[in-house]
Parts: C-alpha cells; sequence; structure tokens
C-alpha cells in the first residue's frame, strides 16, 4: 500500500495540547500565536507516534547507496567506506571554527597539502586547489581561470567549445564565466568528430571542455591528436573529471595534452554526494595556469604547511572559509587506503563491470555503441513495448536505482537517444550484486512483454496489483 501523506493522517482533535488542560494549568503552555498559526497555514491535527511512524517510514522508503544498487549513470555515488566517515569526525578537524586564525589550523593545512599532491599525480597536473565545493564548481573555477589567462595577455577570446555528449554543467558553467558556447557534434562512433571540431577551432576560441572517456561511456581513443589539434589554435584543452573513476591509476589527463582538470571527489574518491552530504570539486592545473588558482592553495614553507598568501593573478576566492573539510578528509583517508595499486584495481574493476552488465542486458537492452565501454554503458530501450521511464520506474519497486533516462531532458547528447539508459554500477558492486540486477531487468522486461497483449486498462491494473504485492 502507498504510503498516506501527512495531511491524510489528519483526525480532529489528535494534536490537542493535552498539558494545557493539565493542573496546574500554567505549566506549559503552548507558544503565543501558536493556534492561530496552526490553522493559518493548515497544519494537520495528528497524533505524536503518527508523526514519528510517518517520518520513519519515509526515510525507510529513501533509496541510497547504502540499501540497494546504485547504477545511475554518469553521476553514480560509489560505496563510501564508514572508516573514512570516522575520519571526518575526528574532533581536532570536526571542531575547528572556519573563521579561527589560520596559524592554529596547521593539520588542516598538513592534509591539505597532501591531498593536493595526491590530486596532482593521478591526474597529471602541477598544482591544485581544494576549495571548490562541486564539481561544478570547480569546472567554474577552472573556466574563471581560462579567462583570466587570456585577459592578462590581452587576447580576445570569447567561445568555448563542448561536444554534444558533454555534462550539461559545461555549457552552463561557461555561459556563467562570460563565454559563449558552441557545440561539437559526434561521429557516428559516439566520439568528437575531428573533421568538424578542426574546422570550429578558430582564433575565438578559448578552451575545448572534454570528458574522457565521454558521458556515453565511451573512450576518446583520438585524444592526443585533439590536443595537438587545440594547442596548435592557441587554445587550452579544459578536463571535466567526472569519469576520471574509469582511468584513475591506468593513465592521467595531463598526460593525455590536457591544461586543468577538475575531480568529482564524491564518485572518484568515494565521498558522499547529493542526500548524502556536501561535495567538493578540486580543481588543478598545469605550471602555466598554477598562479590562477583560487585560494587556498597550501605549500610547504620551512618545513610547515601554510596557505600561500602571496599570489596577485589568483582569480580569488570561490568558497567561503577553506573548502568543505570533512568531504576532503573521507577523499583523503580514501586515497591513503587504496594506494597506487588500489586505484588502479578500482579502475580495472568498474569497466570490467560496466562491460559486464552490458553483456548480459544485451539481449533485452542491446547498447548503443556496439563496442567495449569504459565504466558506464549507454543501452537503448528499443525493445520495449512500453517506454523507458516506465520501466525505471518500475526498478524503484525491486529496490533498485534506476539509471540516467538520457532522453529525460539531457539536450546535448548526439542522435536519437530517446529511448537510451545509462548505467554505471562501479567497481564496489560484487558479481553477485550484478547477476541480481540483471535477473530484476529481466523480470521487468518479461513484464514489458506480457503486458503488450492487453489493453490499457487492464494493463495498468496489472502493474498496480503486482506493486501492491510488493
Amino acid at each position: 500500500m502507498p504510503t498516506p501523506s501527512i495531511a491524510e493522517l489528519h483526525r480532529p482533535g489528535a494534536a490537542s495540547n493535552v498539558l494545557a488542560d493539565s493542573a496546574p494549568a500554567a505549566a506549559m503552555p503552548p507558544p503565543p500565536g501558536f493556534a492561530r498559526l496552526r490553522s493559518c497555514i493548515g497544519l494537520p491535527q495528528v497524533s505524536e507516534v503518527d508523526v514519528v511512524r510517518h517520518f520513519t517510514r519515509l526515510s525507510q522508503e529513501s533509496h541510497g547507496v547504502d540499501n540497494g544498487p546504485y547504477p545511475l549513470g554518469s553521476c553514480t555515488m560509489k560505496y563510501n567506506p564508514k572508516r573514512n566517515d570516522e575520519l571526518a569526525r575526528l574532533p581536532g578537524f570536526a571542531c575547528a571554527h572556519p573563521m579561527q586564525d589560520a596559524d592554529t589550523l596547521g593539520g588542516v593545512w598538513e592534509m591539505y597539502e597532501r591531498l593536493q599532491a595526491m590530486v596532482c599525480e593521478i591526474t597529471g597536473m602541477d598544482a591544485c586547489c581544494l576549495a571548490p565545493a562541486a564539481g561544478a564548481q570547480g569546472e567554474f573555477a577552472g573556466l574563471l581561470m581560462i579567462r583570466r589567462h587570456f585577459a592578462r595577455f590581452g587576447v580576445h577570446r570569447p567561445v568555448v567549445l563542448v561536444p554534444d555528449s558533454a555534462h550539461g554543467t559545461n555549457p552552463a558553467s561557461a555561459a556563467m564565466a562570460g563565454f559563449a558556447c558552441r557545440i561539437v557534434p559526434s561521429d557516428a562512433k559516439g566520439r568528437v568528430d575531428r573533421q568538424l571540431l578542426r574546422a570550429m577551432l578558430t582564433p575565438e576560441v578559448a578552451a575545448f571542455m572534454l570528458t574522457n572517456p565521454s558521458t556515453l561511456g565511451l573512450f576518446e581513443d583520438q585524444i592526443v591528436e585533439i590536443a595537438d589539434a587545440v594547442h596548435a589554435n592557441g587554445s587550452l584543452l579544459y578536463y571535466d573529471g567526472a569519469n576520471l573513476n574509469a582511468l584513475m591509476g591506468i593513465v592521467r589527463p595531463g598526460d593525455m595534452g590536457f591544461d586543468l582538470v577538475h575531480v568529482n571527489v564524491h564518485k572518484t574518491f568515494s565521498t558522499p554526494h547529493g542526500g548524502g552530504g556536501p561535495g567538493a570539486g578540486p580543481v588543478a592545473v598545469k605550471a602555466a595556469l598554477a598562479q590562477y588558482l583560487p585560494g587556498p592553495v597550501v605549500v610547504r614553507r620551512s618545513g610547515l604547511a601554510q596557505p600561500d598568501g602571496d599570489r596577485p593573478l589568483s582569480i580569488g576566492r570561490i568558497k567561503a572559509f577553506h573548502g568543505h573539510v570533512g568531504v576532503l578528509l573521507r577523499a583523503y583517508g580514501y586515497l591513503r587506503t587504496m594506494g597506487a595499486r588500489g586505484l588502479r584495481q578500482a579502475s580495472e574493476n568498474a569497466v570490467l563491470n560496466a562491460n559486464y552488465l552490458q553483456h548480459r542486458l544485451a539481449p533485452m537492452l542491446p547498447p548503443v555503441y556496439a563496442q567495449l565501454c569504459k565504466h558506464e554503458t549507454l543501452l537503448s530501450g528499443a525493445k520495449l513495448k512500453t517506454s523507458v521511464r516506465q520501466f525505471a520506474k518500475r526498478l524503484i519497486d525491486y529496490g533498485i536505482h534506476p539509471p540516467t533516462l538520457v532522453g529525460a531532458g539531457c539536450v546535448y547528447f548526439p542522435g536519437d537517444l530517446k529511448s537510451a539508459m545509462l548505467i554505471e554500477p562501479t567497481e564496489t558492486e560484487t558479481k553477485a550484486s550484478l547477476d541480481c540486477q540483471v535477473d530484476i531487468f529481466q523480470r521487468i522486461f518479461n513484464e514489458d512483454a506480457m503486458d503488450e497483449t492487453l489493453d490499457g486498462g487492464a494493463r495498468l491494473g496489472r502493474k498496480m496489483a503486482r506493486i501492491d504485492g510488493n
């Protein structure tokens, strides 16, 4: 049965103020104006036990990585080891006040300096700032640095190129940073069309923003040629690090030719995001752009880690105070635990899991691009009798977070992908878990085929009966 709303639990008199009628009468009077406020805004009258049970039921219906698979695709949240939460609650960090003297935050600066070095090593960059509050803000900071770089030399480059398979934040960040955005089409294999890219690389172009592997789950195997073409035009190559978790420990964006990158720690370094807590989007750059980084950038002087206060060309603060210290602590704990070998294995397992799902689901949801994928796979719902939206909603009934529906508002994707689903299992799902997911996909696919033999009313009745039966 569906959970009733709080308004449906309304019973006149259920929330009457019992204490107000007790002796002495003034023992605990209601707050002034409380009765008038209740009637004015229409608060339902519900007993305390019903209120508690109602919101407890709602909390149990919430879905997260701790209670079921989360194969969302593109922004999948992978499992966050609970020991990282313990690190984030260490009193020396958790009790530090953001406005206390910077000289008293030696532990924070030491952790920052070490984490900056780790991010640089993983991405192949030379300098890093950890302050941005999310991947999108790191992206915005990167574009502000690009603008500052060209303005410093008196060069007017008002255009940023973005592939049609990009995340929606790419063109949004470019517009916020004052650039005009032009979309680069994909070729028949889902990769950047190099010929069209070359034609679009004019003296107006400041940068080309690229995700590799792309949001279609495909690796841009011509990335060196793309980087050479961008740099030959005097432009910069920006790496959207949303999909770095397919490559970390294997290949570095800096070695591919990228000039700057942001990292989404929630999906790359396991920190919770979305409903799980705040985020962080460290931004890292090659040496030529290091002077533009926002603050704080931590350096080591006389053996002590401390924020660098001598940076006149910086774009300035991008986040109040020092960034999300607790989030960055989780990332630091994850990297120290995994090590170089563990990061590589995580990437390899993520790719293996995605290709395993692609293979197992192909008979019912064939891949849009018939080739090996990276950490996520784009599957076609063309064989479904109903719609991918209905299919995804039915997954919720079985305890699986629905995958990304590419056609649902994602207007930058190439071709006719109105029936496509983007699935990312992550490396933390076991084979047993993946097999269970495949069985559920198969069950819903069979339901979909059976429902097609019924008229609309009967089909709805069968589906509601199955949902109520769960």
